[in-house]
């Protein structure tokens, strides 16, 4: 029976299908690891450290999708994750909707104001691609500031109730939300390696390598780099809306041009176009702001030096390496 096998399939082939396995192991022993991390990390580490963490992954997840997966530079990210943190602020405290709903609204927004803005993005390529994505953003950010009733102007929306999951478990405390914020997180990310590794997402990368061949193919480009903007602005709508009933708090912070610009930076760090690369950016880049806070304004020098030096010494990002060393995906 070997020996039939053998001669039907080339030795070529068989040596694909071993290395084609031996990555999905490799991902799955990564993803319960990543589970049982979650699970016991409230009881090592400050929770809500670990939420920022996992908010800020989410959103250097869906930017990586974009940009890693579908070629596409945004510098204007941030409008999606901070529109979505207002309306998920604003609909828990002034509309009374439970997490979820107020998340799922958020969610919902940034999703259609990806589909208004993608729209127009997609129309140009390269540098006008990245400068319209930023215009867009920054016509957010003035939104924001000139509609206090909304946004709360200068002062955000303060004080945001965590409420009631379902209207039944209470989510004031924080190890209770904690693992809430795991199963988003969780779920974002086993939906975006979905993504990846569909045939839209196979058609992705294909564009991304040879947009003219693929056309030629008779894919309709625009068609699909819409769809992944669409679903990289939600997904950044879903880690935006997260924080804002973590931290109880939507502020002008969420929405200004240097957050587009950190999201950027982690993707960098960690690994462009690699599925875990994002998580360990921006876990690097948490840990920076949270453990450097002491040095003031000088944290942002310390992490263009760290930027300047993943450039120089490790251009794939620290997953990058990892994943070339070991000749396995990551």
């Amino acid at each position: 029976m070997a020996d039939a096998l053998s001669a039907e399939v080339p030795a070529g082939g068989l040596a694909v299908t071993e290395t084609t396995k031996g990555t999905e192991r490799l991902h799955q022993a990564i993803f319960i690891g990543l589970a049982v991390l979650l699970a016991v990390a409230p009881f090592l580490a400050y929770p809500v450290f670990v939420m920022k963490v996992m908010c800020f992954a989410l959103f250097a997840l869906a930017f990586n999708l974009l940009l890693g997966y579908g070629g596409l530079l945004s510098f204007g990210h941030a409008a999606y994750f901070g529109m979505a943190s207002y309306v998920s602020a604003y609909t828990a405290k002034n509309w009374g909707l439970t997490p979820e709903l107020a998340i799922l609204s958020g969610t919902l927004i940034a999703g259609i104001l990806g589909a208004v803005f993608g729209s127009l993005a997609i129309r140009r390529q390269g540098i006008y691609f990245a400068m319209i994505t930023l215009a867009l953003a920054q016509m957010v950010f003035f939104f924001s500031l000139q509609t206090p009733r909304f946004t709360g102007g200068e002062d955000g929306i303060q004080s945001v109730p965590r409420g009631k999951l379902f209207g039944l478990i209470s989510l004031a405390d924080d190890r209770a939300l904690y693992y809430v914020v795991a199963v988003i997180f969780m779920a974002g990310l086993l939906l975006i390696y979905r993504i990846i590794h569909s045939p839209f997402g196979q058609v992705c990368k294909a564009i991304r390598d040879n947009e003219p061949r693929a056309i030629s193919l008779g894919y309709r480009a625009n068609r699909y780099k819409l769809a992944v903007f669409v679903l990289s602005a939600a997904l950044a709508g879903l880690a935006g809306s997260t924080k804002a009933i973590v931290f109880q708090l939507a502020s002008l912070t969420d929405v200004h041009w240097s957050m587009s610009g950190e999201v950027v930076l982690m993707t960098l760090v960690g690994g462009l176009g690699t599925v875990f690369g994002p998580i360990v950016g921006a876990l690097v880049i948490v840990s920076m702001q949270n453990y450097l806070a002491s040095l003031g304004a000088w944290v942002t020098v310390v992490q263009g030096v760290i930027f300047v030096i993943c450039v120089m010494l490790f251009r794939e990002g620290i997953i990058g390496v990892i994943s070339k060393a070991i000749k396995r995906p990551l």
